[in-house]
């Protein structure tokens, strides 16, 4: 009895730990996070440290400031490749133009205006097949055309996240597949860095008021400043992971050893974490966006304590006239300098 009590202990414990954990792949993967990835914590084989960084006193002042603005993208636009052969050039190119006309058409269904739709040509090269060429003695390897191949992407721009299934499956219904990328784009970015600026010079005073109040007067000091900024795209920000354990269940049906399954690698969004900045706006994300930062660092090295002039001292010239008769009367002889 004691020992089925141990064993339930035991699961209940397992079970509780996978419910916290979830099937977050951070946590239940295989080589998925590193040394780089956490930062500045230190790792003590497979446990996590994080302790109080060490404070070292400083007679320069130092003031950082770190702003990110997580902005929901106005526009995207999708580029999708499409590849078609025919035997002659005029039939790979009237192929083409019926895929992509009915692309356009059911785009236009969805609400994408036609001139959001644009055809970039890549190539339209011949295709070669080799022919074996027999003698009575020899035999010849020539490469002769058979056909051509004509290679387009279509650039289609939209303004909802919505509106990208809908797009896809336009796209999947005349046999295109294959997705190259997904731009985002922001209409104002300007207004974007205003507004980050405007935050960080209130967290700035904020800051400078705080070691007034301590005692430090900043005019006795003489700053320094190194500010930058910077954009980061959601593509910039996948990350992959494998399945850490994947068998197949055939090997039960079939009452035999283990067979180990294929492993499918997934790809996940993981954004910037917001924990080292001292303003966040848009902070809760939903959906991928593009994030924007500023820094801005001031240094105050204490001023030199200027010394108050010395006095010079002004010697004056006295002048003695001796008697030749060598009396030891002597009179000085009150001249002006």
């Amino acid at each position: 009895m004691k020992l089925k009590f141990y064993v339930l202990l035991v699961l209940l414990s397992t079970f509780a730990s996978a419910q916290i954990k979830g099937n977050a792949p951070a946590v239940y993967g295989q080589n998925v996070m590193s040394s780089a990835d956490l930062g500045n914590a230190q790792v003590y084989g497979a446990t996590t440290a994080f302790r109080q960084q060490q404070l070292v006193p400083n007679a320069n002042i130092t003031i950082d400031v770190k702003a990110l603005n997580n902005v929901v993208a106005d526009a995207y636009t999708a580029v999708f490749n499409l590849v078609q052969i025919g035997e002659t050039s005029q039939d790979t190119n009237t192929l083409m133009n019926e895929r992509v006309n009915k692309v356009k058409t059911e785009l236009i269904t969805h609400g994408i205006n036609s001139n959001d739709i644009v055809i970039d040509v890549i190539s339209f090269v011949p295709v070669y097949e080799t022919v074996v060429e027999k003698k009575l003695f020899s035999k010849k390897y020539n490469e002769v055309p058979v056909g051509f191949e004509l290679q387009q992407n279509i650039h289609v721009k939209f303004s909802k996240v919505n509106q990208f299934e809908k797009i896809l499956s336009a796209c999947a219904n005349n046999e295109i597949y294959n997705l190259v990328k997904v731009d985002y784009f922001i209409e104002d970015i300007k207004a974007v860095y205003t507004n980050l600026r405007a935050e960080i010079l209130k967290v700035l005073k904020e800051k400078q008021q705080f070691y007034k109040d301590l005692g430090f007067d900043l005019t006795d000091y003489k700053p320094i400043i190194a500010d930058t900024k910077y954009c980061y795209f959601p593509k910039e920000f996948y990350k992959h992971y494998e399945a850490f354990a994947c068998t197949s269940l055939e090997a039960i049906k079939k009452n035999q050893g283990v067979l180990s399954a294929e492993k499918q690698i997934s790809y996940y969004y993981d954004p910037l974490s917001f924990k080292a900045y001292d303003v966040v706006l848009n902070a809760a994300i939903v959906e991928p966006v593009i994030q924007v930062g500023m820094e801005i660092k001031l240094q105050y090295a204490e001023r030199p304590k200027e010394e108050a002039p010395k006095e010079k001292e002004v010697i004056k010239n006295k002048f003695f006239m001796v008697s030749d008769e060598g009396t030891i009367n002597v009179k000085e002889l009150k001249l002006e300098n």
